[in-house]
């Protein structure tokens, strides 16, 4: 029997024996604390250097309240710029219908000045022909103060009934006062002074005379291209 077991032992069918070397239970503790620190090392390190790549370092949270504060300058300005926006685009509406109104009121204004010249062609032609033989008369003259030392003067020449259109020729204005108490009169003859008349003609014009000099009247009258008199009319100021 010991023989059988001896053998056994000895021969390839002998039981597995595992060798295994017990370590005390400090030292274990101890390598187990080294491999967990050795591991939240290696985690706070990547974790670090993912901050860094990132472009996050340890003022994170200043440039992030910096940040905040330059969105909320931005936001401010941006309000402001809006509101600036929406009162010029009120001022060009606003502007924009005063022009149209203006634009309207200036057609409506045309239309009254033609209708109004027509109305005075009108009646400038319903005036009577002068019954005398003169071949030309004045009608309306009138003058009135245009500043220091000018008078404004307006007449109307109208042709007799039969004369022949075309009357051409000149007038001259003969101005009547008194200067240092002394009587002043002038005759103001001008080259631009002619005149075409195609049955009538309204004339307008200035006039001036020397300071210190005090006009009482005018004289307002026409020559023919031969420098003969046709008419004469006198207004008072």
């Amino acid at each position: 029997m010991r023989w059988k077991l001896l053998r056994r032992r000895l021969s390839v069918s002998a039981p597995r024996v595992t060798v295994r070397s017990r370590l005390p239970w400090p030292i274990r503790w101890l390598v187990l604390a080294l491999m967990m620190g050795g591991s939240a090392a290696v985690a706070v390190w990547t974790y670090e250097y993912g901050r860094e790549i990132a472009g996050l370092g340890r003022d994170a949270g200043t440039e992030l309240r910096l940040l905040r504060e330059e969105l909320e300058r931005l936001r401010e300005e941006h309000q402001r710029a809006v509101s600036v926006a929406n009162a010029a685009d009120s001022l060009l509406t606003a502007s924009r219908t005063a022009q149209e109104a203006l634009a309207a009121r200036v057609k409506v204004l045309e239309v009254e000045n033609l209708a109004l010249t027509r109305d005075i062609g009108f009646l400038e032609k319903m005036m009577p022909a002068p019954t005398d033989n003169r071949p030309l008369s004045v009608r309306g003259l009138q003058l009135q103060a245009d500043g220091p030392q000018r008078l404004r003067y307006q007449a109307l020449l109208m042709q007799a009934l039969g004369q022949p259109a075309g009357l051409k020729g000149r007038y001259d204005l003969v101005l009547v006062g008194s200067s240092d108490g002394k009587p002043w009169s002038q005759t103001v003859s001008r080259p631009n002074q002619t005149i075409d008349i195609r049955q009538y003609l309204r004339l307008d014009g200035v006039v001036e005379y020397p300071s210190g000099v005090s006009v009482r009247q005018v004289e307002f009258r026409v020559l023919d291209a031969d420098g003969r008199l046709l008419v004469a009319e006198t207004a008072r100021l």
